[in-house]
This record gives structure tokens, sequence and C-alpha cells, in this order.
């Protein structure tokens, strides 16, 4: 099961049985608009408040993956899900109104596969049947809180990045080889890395050396040359964090190829959508990888691929008090069902 120093073999390929996505305005106009799963016309989605409206997200894109499923929610065990919001509330609120027990995980931008990995890991011992699993993030919830509300206009430079208004959920359940389902087949855990940059509007940069770290970490410890996988995707750094983090690894010697390195926040959107940079957010890597991502490996464009999803795990306080931004990338492997490795 433990391969190498940091990473996870699942014997028994948990399978990924339904998912979930629902999204923003914005998302409504992006590039990968025919993989969400719900859209909504405008921010405040029929609530009173931003946060209100991030809970509405998830609770809809869990709702979701359990009717394509068709399981009730008493049959589920547990849910392992985070946003960004303080104390993770939007989810928490979400898991109150579910009334399934829940693990509030906090990894930033990294959340979605934080908690794919840990789902696949009970799934795989037996430790439960059903888990709901994902991340979320709401544009206008979050820049208020890291950042100025949308309402005051500020303007951000070219290294900024747009938060996404989505939720990507899950359903992991035991591997039914009759079903062509995709199952996961390993995760490998990041260390937080903090190579002293401070700048909150530059994201993509900061974390680009954990991406990179946890990547090569995976082939590491696996054993295995880049070309096993058709895809190998970073959560959300963006194009600047996208390039650098392909340099750091071309350094290292691990022969990736250009076409086959792409970033979730290169494919959200599209050209012409005022991001700066590219998209970010823990609902980014969530949305596209349980929308976008799974429906091509459903078509057989890809048979393979590996999602690295990266955290800046800085707060509002320590921006304040100066400190700079430790960051974290976590990966997961997703196969069809019934590739053998």
């Amino acid at each position: 099961m433990l391969k190498g120093h940091q990473s996870w073999v699942f014997q028994n390929r948990p399978m990924i049985a339904a998912t979930g996505v629902s999204g923003g305005p914005f998302e409504a106009n992006g590039n990968l608009v025919n993989d969400f799963d719900i859209l909504h016309e405008d921010l405040w989605m029929g609530m009173d408040s931003y946060e209100k409206a991030h809970r509405v997200l998830i609770e809809e894109a869990m709702k979701t993956a359990l009717n394509k499923a068709k399981i009730q929610k008493e049959q589920v065990q547990f849910i392992f899900a985070g946003d960004l919001i303080n104390q993770i509330t939007p989810t928490s609120f979400a898991a109150k109104t579910l009334q399934i027990p829940c693990f509030g995980l906090f990894g930033a931008c990294s959340t979605s596969m934080e908690g794919l990995a840990l789902a696949s890991f009970v799934v795989n011992y037996q430790g439960a049947k059903y888990v709901l699993t994902g991340a979320s993030s709401h544009n206008a919830a979050v820049e208020k809180q890291f950042r100025y509300p949308t309402e005051y206009g500020g303007q951000k430079p070219p290294t900024a990045q747009w938060t996404v208004t989505g939720a990507g959920i899950a359903l992991v359940c035991p591997n039914d080889s009759s079903k062509q389902h995709p199952v996961v087949r390993a995760a490998t855990i990041g260390k937080v890395i903090d190579m002293g940059l401070t700048d909150p509007f530059n994201m993509g940069g900061a974390m680009a050396p954990a991406a990179a770290d946890t990547i090569m970490a995976h082939f590491r410890d696996l054993q295995i040359d880049p070309s096993y996988y058709d895809l190998i995707v970073t959560g959300d750094l963006g194009k600047i964090g996208n390039e650098t983090a392909f340099e750091l690894i071309q350094r290292s010697g691990l022969k990736v190829k250009k076409s086959q390195f792409q970033d979730c926040g290169l494919m959200i959107y599209k050209e012409d959508q005022p991001v700066q940079a590219g998209a970010s957010g823990a609902g980014c890597s969530a949305t596209v990888l349980y929308g976008h991502l799974l429906n091509q490996m459903k078509k057989g464009v890809y048979k393979r691929i590996l999602v690295c999803a990266t955290g800046a795990l800085l707060s509002p306080l320590t921006f304040q008090q100066n400190e700079s931004i430790p960051c974290i990338a976590h990966a997961v492997a997703i196969e069809t069902n019934g590739e053998e490795g």
C-alpha cells in the first residue's frame, strides 16, 4: 500500500461512481460550460450573502452526485471536503444540511486531491462503502476575505488569478469491474514548501515549486516513467506557475512533454475572459476534474491521468504579519476501469 516515502498505491482501485459539478455566471460563459451539471445566473444564487451562496454550490453538487448514482444520503458513511472561507464554514453548513458524518479539510486549493486521496484510502481498506469528497470556492466570498470586496474595484496585476465560483464533488465507492467508471490507482501526498514568496497576487509562482516537488516524488516513489500518463494536470498554477513548474520538472531530468503537462486554471475559461494569469480557487481543480476531465476519460480521450492540485496555505492574518506563503500539492492518479499498470 505504501509505496516509496509519500505515496499510496490502491490495490482495490476505488471507483468514482458519480460526480456533481455546480458553477456561477462567469463559468457559464467559460470554456467548459457543457461539463457543469448546474450553472447559476448570478453570484447570489437566491441567498442574502455570498457565503450562503457558496454553501448552495456544495449542497447542489453533493445532491447531484447522489442522484446520478441513485444513492440515498443515508447510505453514505463520510464526507471529505473543504473550501477557502474561514473555518471552512460553507462546507460545514452543507454537511449540516445533509446530515452525513464529515471530515472537514483545509489544503487551500489542493483540497480536492487531498480529499480524493483520503476517500480512496478509506474505501480501499473497507473503512466505508460510499464517501463524498470534493472542494469548492466562490469568487466574491474569497475576494472579500483574502483581498478586497469586488465592489471596491481594486486593480490587479497581470500575475493575479480569477477565483472559480464552483463546487466539484465525487462519490467514491468500491470497484465494480462491470462498470466503466474511472478508478483511483495511486496518490502522492505533498510536503509544505515555502520559497519565501510574499506576493498574494502571484499564487501560481508561489505554488509551482510544491507542484513540481510532488510530481517528482510521485514518479520516484512509483518508479514509473511520465509517459505512463496521457495527461499530467496541475490544479491552478495559471500561466506563470505552469511554466515555472514545467521548467523545474525538466531540470530534474523527468521527460515530461509540454503537450502532456496542462493546468486546470488554463482550461476553464476562454481566452477573451479577463482572468489575468488564469483561474484559481479550491473549486478550480474540483470542477475541471469532476466535470471536464472525467468526461474526457469516459469518451476515451484519456486512459490515465495524474492530477496534482496545488494550494497556498496563507491566511489574511499571516499576510498582515508579512509572512511568506507556504504551499502544498497533492497528486492522484486516475485511470479507466480495467487499465492495468
